[in-house]
């Protein structure tokens, strides 16, 4: 079973853009709005699975869970263009990732959201 890496997935991506880039826009930072937006498109459409259905069928109906996968893969690849639009490496963001999770397991995240919430009244 395969288990793709950020740079398979990113290689991927320029793949089908090369296949496509007579037709499609250059992978640049004015372009990475139209992807994010994209994304979050497929966002909304994984949540309307889970609002319609919920989770126990998603866990449940074979064809659903392959919907809402397939809505989830669209997630990731947008979010490949997005990031090559500003020329972000499959390094940098695991390098960041890593730091971002060490900085996580610190962190009081109870005690943060009730000392936010005190503040935003």
């Amino acid at each position: 079973m395969a288990n793709l890496t950020l740079s398979d997935m990113m290689d991927m991506q320029k793949e089908l853009w090369e296949k496509n880039k007579e037709k499609w826009p250059e992978m640049t930072p004015s372009h990475a709005r139209t992807s994010m937006l994209w994304m979050m498109a497929e966002m909304g459409e994984a949540a309307q699975i889970m609002k319609k259905r919920g989770e126990d069928d998603i866990m449940k109906d074979e064809f659903l869970r392959e919907e809402f996968v397939t809505e989830l893969t669209d997630i990731l690849m947008y979010f490949s263009n997005f990031c090559m639009c500003f020329s972000i490496t499959p390094e940098e963001l695991s390098n960041a990732y890593i730091q971002k999770h060490n900085k996580n397991l610190d962190r009081d995240f109870y005690n943060e959201r009730r000392n936010y919430l005190r503040q935003t009244k």
